[in-house]
């Protein structure tokens, strides 16, 4: 019986689905400090290492669980906390630009949340202006933030879209996320040539030739 729900759980994994649109958080994520989740990490990390057979008392190994512990909580995960989320100040376009604007080749390293292993790659995201526009670093950081968590491409990508819909009041958004699965090319098939590609828009990008004018405009910045 374990053996089949461990298929199963390894099944759902390679399959890269998700279950929420949401990242999928406990009620109490927050109630601990971060110095209370770095030593907690910290203690079980060593016991992850002990249980591999590693020697925790080598001067290259024993400080390793508090690096890890550190690094999960104050970087690579920290898009999870709502504090540091990025402040998305927009500002009225008094110079009344109608069109598309895109930024492109944005890179972002994320983490599976099946694996634990790093997703690395690029996004593309365009917006068309109804009334406001947000400073260019700030896409990037709302890329970077979303990034920063366990995640699957699929909500990454809505998470950014709805996040700059809610910001510029705009339903005109599309994102592109173009990235490698180490889960893919580091583990299972072994496959080191692969990429994944989500898209998701919404507003006057679901008219297929501004679509199409988007795709063509980051395909020339990427070539």
């Amino acid at each position: 019986m374990i053996k089949k729900i461990l298929n199963i759980i390894d099944a759902i994994g390679d399959d890269h689905q998700m279950t929420s649109y949401e990242t999928p958080l406990r009620k109490d994520a927050f109630d601990k400090t971060e110095d209370e989740k770095i030593k907690n990490i910290q203690n079980y990390f060593q016991k992850i290492m002990e249980e591999l057979g590693l020697d925790m008392e080598d001067d290259s190994l024993k400080g390793t669980p508090y690096r890890v512990a550190k690094m999960y909580v104050n970087e690579i995960f920290s898009g999870l906390n709502p504090i540091n989320k990025p402040k998305t100040s927009v500002f009225d376009n008094k110079y009344n630009y109608n069109k598309m604007l895109i930024e492109s080749d944005i890179t972002f390293n994320s983490s599976c949340e099946h694996h634990f292993l790093p997703i690395v790659g690029k996004a593309h995201v365009g917006y068309i202006s109804k009334g406001k526009v947000i400073g260019l670093s700030k896409i990037n950081r709302i890329v970077d933030y979303y990034a920063r968590r366990p995640q699957v491409q699929e909500r990454m990508t809505m998470q950014i879209m709805n996040e700059l819909k809610s910001s510029l009041l705009t339903d005109s958004v599309i994102v592109v996320l173009v990235a490698e699965h180490l889960c893919v090319s580091s583990r299972g098939i072994l496959d080191k040539s692969s990429k994944t590609t989500t898209l998701e828009y919404s507003g006057e990008f679901t008219d297929q030739q501004v679509r199409n004018d988007f795709m063509k405009l980051i395909q020339q910045k990427s070539s």
